[in-house]
C-alpha cells in the first residue's frame, strides 16, 4: 500500500522510507482505516514485528492481535478524531513476545488531498518505550521510602538518647553539694534539652528540603516555655515576623540560636519578682536575606552582651552558629531590656 501511494513519485517514497529508518523511536504511519502504511525499523526491532507481516494490515491484527489494546483503541478511535493530536498518552500492555511494556504514545492526524482519490487522512503514531525508566523511578521511590524509614528510626533513637542524657545530668545535679557544679550541670541539662527540642521539631521536615520558619519557631518556643518556665514565673514567649522558608540545615542552626538566647533571657533578664516578663522572637525574610532577633523586657546590662559575661558559653555558641550561617550578631542592651539580632546579607548592611 505504501508503494502504491507513491508509484508516481519514487523519490518522495525513497525519502519517506529514509526518514522512517533514521527515527530512533518506534514510529508507525497508519491510513484512515488504521492500516499500517509503513513503520520505522526501530518499531519492527523493538516489538519484534516483521515488515512484510505489517504493511497493509490493520494495526490491531499485528502479531496475532498483540496490538489490540483497549487504551490504544480509545486513542485512535475517540481521542484523536476529536482532538487531532495527543501527546504522552501512557499505555501499559503485556506482549507475549517481549513481556510487559510501558509506552508513551504521541499521535497526529494529518489530512491532505490526493489529486486522484480526493481527501485522505494519515495518522502518525510515535511510540516511546519507557519501561526501564518507570522501573528506575519505582526503584528510586522504594529507596527513598527505605531511607525515610531509617531516618525516622535514627531520629527516634537520637531523641531517646538525648532524653536519657538529660535525665542523667539532672540526677547528677541534684546529687552534688557544690552550688557551682550544680549550676554547670543544670546549664548542660538545658542545652541537651534545647538540642532535643530542635531535633524534635525538625522531625518530619528534613526530607522536604525547606521548612516554614514561622510555625517552626512558634512550636519550638512553645516547647521551651512549657519546659523552662515554671508556673510561678509570669514570663511569656511570642513569635512575630513574616516568617518565610529556610533549608532544614539553616533552620536547625537558627533554632539552636533561638533556644540559646531564650534560655539566656530566662536565666539573666528576669528575677523571681518579675510580673510581666516577655521574650519576643522575630524572624523576617526578604529574598535570600533574613534577620532573626530575640529581645526581652528584663534588666539589661550595660556591657550589651546577652546580659551575661562576654566569655559565657552561650555567647560562644551563638557566635559560632552565626558564623556558620554567614551572619552577623549585634546586641543592644539597656534599661528597657536586651535585643540580640542575627542578620544575614543585605539586612546587615541596612
Amino acid at each position: 500500500m505504501f508503494r502504491e501511494q507513491f508509484t508516481d513519485v519514487p523519490d518522495a517514497r525513497k525519502l519517506a522510507h529514509a526518514i522512517l529508518d533514521t527515527v530512533r523511536e518506534p514510529l508507525v504511519i497508519l491510513d484512515q482505516d488504521l492500516r499500517v502504511v509503513a513503520a520505522s525499523q526501530s518499531f519492527y526491532l523493538t516489538f519484534k514485528v516483521k515488515a512484510d507481516h505489517a504493511e497493509g494490515k490493520l494495526l490491531y491484527d499485528l502479531g496475532d492481535g498483540q496490538w489490540d489494546i483497549p487504551k490504544l483503541r480509545v486513542l485512535l478511535e475517540k481521542i484523536l478524531p476529536e482532538q487531532g493530536a495527543m501527546e504522552n498518552y501512557e499505555v501499559e500492555h503485556d506482549f507475549p513476545s517481549i513481556g510487559r511494556r510501558t509506552m508513551l504514545l504521541n499521535a497526529r492526524n494529518v489530512s491532505y488531498r490526493d489529486y486522484r482519490a480526493g481527501s485522505h487522512s494519515t495518522i502518525l503514531l510515535g511510540i516511546e518505550d519507557i519501561t526501564d525508566k518507570r522501573l528506575l523511578e519505582n526503584e528510586k521511590d522504594e529507596l527513598i521510602r527505605q531511607k525515610q524509614v531509617l531516618l525516622e528510626e535514627l531520629e527516634h533513637r537520637v531523641a531517646n538518647s538525648l532524653q536519657i542524657i538529660a535525665s542523667i545530668i539532672m540526677l547528677k545535679a541534684r546529687a552534688v553539694e557544690s552550688e557551682e557544679t550544680r549550676r554547670h550541670l543544670e546549664d548542660a541539662h538545658n542545652r541537651v534539652i534545647s538540642v532535643a527540642a530542635v531535633q524534635k521539631h525538625l522531625h518530619g521536615s528534613v526530607t522536604k528540603g525547606t521548612i516554614e520558619m514561622a510555625p517552626y519557631l512558634a512550636t519550638l518556643c512553645a516547647a521551651l516555655a512549657q519546659s523552662m518556665i515554671s508556673d510561678n514565673r509570669r514570663i511569656s514567649i511570642k513569635v512575630v515576623g513574616n516568617g518565610g522558608l529556610s533549608t532544614s540545615r539553616n533552620a536547625e542552626s537558627i533554632g539552636l540560636i533561638v533556644t540559646e538566647l531564650v534560655i539566656n533571657s530566662l536565666k539573666h533578664a528576669f528575677d523571681e519578682t518579675t510580673k510581666n516578663g516577655e521574650i519576643t522572637v522575630s524572624y523576617d525574610v526578604a529574598g535570600t536575606d533574613w534577620q532573626l532577633a530575640v529581645s526581652d523586657n528584663g534588666s539589661g546590662k550595660p556591657d550589651g552582651v546577652f546580659a551575661q559575661p562576654k566569655t559565657g558559653l552561650g555567647t560562644g555558641v551563638v557566635k559560632a552558629l552565626a558564623k556558620q550561617l554567614d551572619a552577623q550578631v549585634v546586641t543592644v542592651s539597656g534599661a528597657l531590656g536586651t535585643q540580640v539580632s542575627v542578620t544575614h546579607a543585605t539586612f546587615a548592611a541596612a
